[in-house]
């Protein structure tokens, strides 16, 4: 007797507002389980079936297979509402949603292999070139390495694995290559100090076959070159240039842990009476400035990636090219946001005092994940602020990849 088969959702038809709501709604239920999703070391399964249930894992998936498809913008603000919950939700979140992304620029072929099966899948990724090796051969990639940080990869079916393409000693490709689960080993090396619900292993392949149609060369589509899959998914949404807001989704999980913290500290701060004093603390103008710089902090991280993602949209609507230049500021604005949010984190912990030490409560999570999170290659300051730097001094900049 055959199997009956399954039937999957369509979100096409939820707006930006309703998903915004649907966000906001599942808040509580993710502060509930923050603990649980830590301990557990990956996303929680209940967590898993609010995201397949609300279709907030597809936001940024094409309308044609039941995706919401929105605005470049949700990317930064469906992680910001999701980490108020739970930041390592959040974070993965983001991977799972710029993935989908990303598969509508590949072939129809690639987008049938994963979505035709299962329009839900999640899809995980080892996005550093340097870390894969990729060698051509008939029909395709051969394709070996060991990538780390892999989030949200003990959950996905299917993995997005970044190599660098040589001929002899030079390099004349960069490929973002899809590969099924079976196909890699997961390496059990995840003992962090925060963002630990993120489970973001390693993964190991060595020799396997990928594809032509899933081995999508960055290089060749670069500078406004048209993808594959722009074909059959004409929204303005895929033809955002990616390379500068690649870390816009993971900062948007920044500064809504951030605005989990300042939410924390206020609840904490209300009616509540210092220890030696009738003084209530929130009469006290060293917590008052505190709590404001801290929330101007949030708020002009928030606008800062909001912006770059409204503008990029905007000028990619009226056919305006992205120059290098700025590329390299929105990755210098993405830099410079975390850190404002995570200035805004340590101020905010500042006032926790003690009471900022207990697990029972979620600041000093909070406080783990957002440090963890800032360790990101992408939120560097030197490393960010120095090549748009370079590049408004007049400099030359060597990166293929943007």
């Amino acid at each position: 007797m055959n199997a009956p088969e399954r039937r999957f959702d369509d979100f096409s038809g939820v707006s930006y507002a309703q998903a915004c709501e649907r966000a906001h709604a599942l808040v509580p239920a993710l502060q509930a389980r923050a603990a649980r999703t830590e301990t557990g070391g990956q996303l929680d399964a209940d967590n898993i079936a609010d995201l397949h249930r609300t279709g907030l894992v597809r936001f940024a998936q094409p309308r044609r297979w039941g995706g919401m498809g929105l605005d470049y913008l949700s990317l930064v603000e469906i992680p910001d509402i999701i980490a108020r919950g739970c930041m390592s939700s959040a974070w993965v979140l983001a991977n799972l949603a710029i993935h989908h992304w990303m598969l509508a620029l590949y072939e129809d072929r690639a987008q049938e292999e994963v979505w035709s099966v299962n329009p839900d899948a999640f899809i995980a990724s080892g996005i550093a070139y340097p870390q894969g090796r990729g060698r051509v051969v008939d029909g395709g990639i051969e394709l070996s390495g060991l990538w780390n940080f892999s989030s949200g990869v003990t959950v996905s079916s299917w993995n997005m694995l970044a190599c660098v393409v040589r001929d002899g000693d030079k390099v004349v490709d960069y490929r973002m290559c899809i590969v099924p689960s079976p196909e890699y080993e997961v390496i059990d090396d995840w003992h962090v100090m925060g963002l630990r619900g993120t489970g973001s292993r390693s993964v190991k392949c060595d020799k396997v076959f990928v594809p032509e149609h899933r081995a999508l060369s960055m290089l060749h589509h670069r500078e406004g070159r048209p993808y594959p899959g722009w074909r059959s998914n004409p929204e303005i949404l895929f033809r955002v240039p990616f390379g500068g807001l690649a870390a816009h989704c993971i900062g948007g999980a920044m500064i809504g842990n951030a605005q989990a913290m300042l939410d924390a500290i206020a609840a904490m701060v209300r009616d509540r009476s210092t220890s030696y004093t009738a003084l209530k603390m929130r009469d006290l103008n060293t917590v008052q400035a505190r709590v404001g710089l801290a929330g101007a902090h949030i708020d002009a991280a928030r606008l800062l990636l909001r912006q770059d993602c409204i503008d990029s949209q905007q000028m990619t609507e009226a056919g305006v090219a992205l120059t290098l230049e700025h590329k390299l500021r929105q990755k210098r604005n993405c830099a410079f946001a975390a850190h404002l949010a995570t200035e805004a984190v340590d101020t905010l912990y500042a006032l926790a005092g003690a009471n900022g030490l207990y697990t029972r409560g979620p600041m000093e999570r909070i406080y783990r994940d957002q440090h963890a999170a800032a360790a990101h290659i992408n939120f560097s300051l030197d490393a960010q602020t120095s090549a748009w730097g370079l590049a408004a001094l007049g400099g030359d900049i060597n990166n293929a990849t943007l």
